[in-house]
């Protein structure tokens, strides 16, 4: 299960990188290369979109990324001896 979460986050952060490479900040970018009269979506359609997804998945990638850390962190207790964990709490009270 966290193999498929962590291949997710890698194959997310690739199409967001895409998304940042193909948007241009001053609205060129994908959007001016489809400014003929025959598109099926607008100049200012596009970039919406572009705008949409890239949130949609840095969003995802954040969630993923919290997921993975809760769920090594609960891998981590549950493998950790009870004796090691004793000492790790004595330890920080110090």
């Amino acid at each position: 299960m966290l193999t498929l979460i962590i291949i997710l986050i890698i194959l997310a952060c690739f199409v967001l990188a895409f998304f940042v490479l193909i948007q241009n900040s001053k609205g060129g970018g994908l959007a001016s290369n489809f400014a003929g009269s025959n598109q099926v979506m607008g100049v200012r359609k596009t970039a919406d979109f572009l705008e949409k997804a890239t949130w949609t998945l840095a969003g995802t990638v954040m969630a993923l990324c919290l997921l993975v850390a809760f769920m090594t962190k609960q891998e981590f207790k549950r493998d950790m001896p009870m004796n090691d964990r004793f000492e790790q709490v004595a330890g920080d009270e110090e």
